[in-house]
């Protein structure tokens, strides 16, 4: 062990008018290195070994639960879920009645696709012909401007493309989108309206157009505007790109002069893949 002294000086001495000086010494004490190790050393006693079970994968096979156990985990919902136990009786009982008008507006077995069955729907040309039609009035809560008669494999499409192009592509514009207005739907005509030409998706109840978004601030931008605007023209040509997939056909302001101001998507397939322009 190694000490240490420190010397310190005392004060005049007023009696004698010399001056005297004290001397103390303190010492600190300085430990020594360890000079073996600190670590935890074994207990003494035998160890208890858990026997490990492998499945296939390589993990750790979960041990099994006696019945005790399984009764008590159905019997205590905590364990399972916590939502219902922190949902008030209000909240609850708004959702109950939300989801009850959802399902009774329900068409195509989906809830997010909101209208009303019309079945079977004819036109004066041979050809126009929609099997379980359904008249769509608003898709994953974005409403159409008027409602429009389509197949359900139509009313899947625009929820895909809803979804994953066209709120996405509008949600920092305005507060999001909140309606689109349809230029067309269902209508037993040829393509373009053109005398001798072939039948239109849209007599088939494959088709809808689409001119214009309106968003929650009340802006509303349209297909014609908007494509070439500098704040839209982005989110325009990613909805018109995103629709590409869902739809076999896309046509926007760039196919030809008939769609300069609206989108035409329909659900027409095609061996090579969807057509796009």
């Amino acid at each position: 062990m190694h000490r240490t002294s420190v010397a310190v000086e005392g004060a005049k001495n007023d009696q004698g008018g010399g001056d005297r000086v004290f001397l103390a010494t303190a010492q600190m004490a300085l430990a020594d290195d360890p000079t073996s190790s600190l670590r935890p050393v074994p207990r003494g006693g035998e160890a208890s070994i858990q026997p490990v079970t492998l499945d296939q994968s390589g993990a750790i096979a979960q041990p099994e639960q006696s019945t005790e156990q399984q009764e008590a985990k159905q019997r205590n919902g905590l364990l399972s879920s916590l939502r219902p136990l922190f949902r008030t009786n209000k909240v609850a009982k708004e959702g109950r009645a939300q989801k009850r008008l959802r399902e009774k507006g329900a068409v195509c077995g989906d809830l997010d696709i909101q209208g009303e069955a019309v079945g079977r729907v004819t036109g004066r040309l041979r050809g126009c012909v929609v099997e379980n039609a359904v008249r769509v009035r608003s898709v994953s809560g974005v409403g159409l401007s008027q409602k429009a008669v389509m197949d359900c494999t139509t009313a899947s499409a625009l929820k895909s493309w809803m979804e994953s192009a066209a709120k996405p592509a509008m949600a920092k514009k305005g507060g999001g989108l909140r309606t689109v207005r349809v230029a067309a739907h269902y209508a037993c005509r040829t393509r373009n309206n053109e005398k001798g030409a072939k039948l239109s998706e849209h007599g088939k109840g494959r088709a809808i157009d689409i001119s214009a978004f309106k968003l929650a601030d009340g802006t509303e931008v349209s297909v014609l505007t908007g494509w070439n605007a500098q704040r839209f023209s982005d989110a325009m040509r990613r909805m018109h790109k995103g629709a590409c997939g869902p739809f076999g056909t896309v046509l926007g302001p760039n196919a030809n002069r008939f769609h300069k101001d609206h989108f035409h998507f329909d659900t027409a397939r095609y061996r090579s893949g969807s057509f796009c322009r």
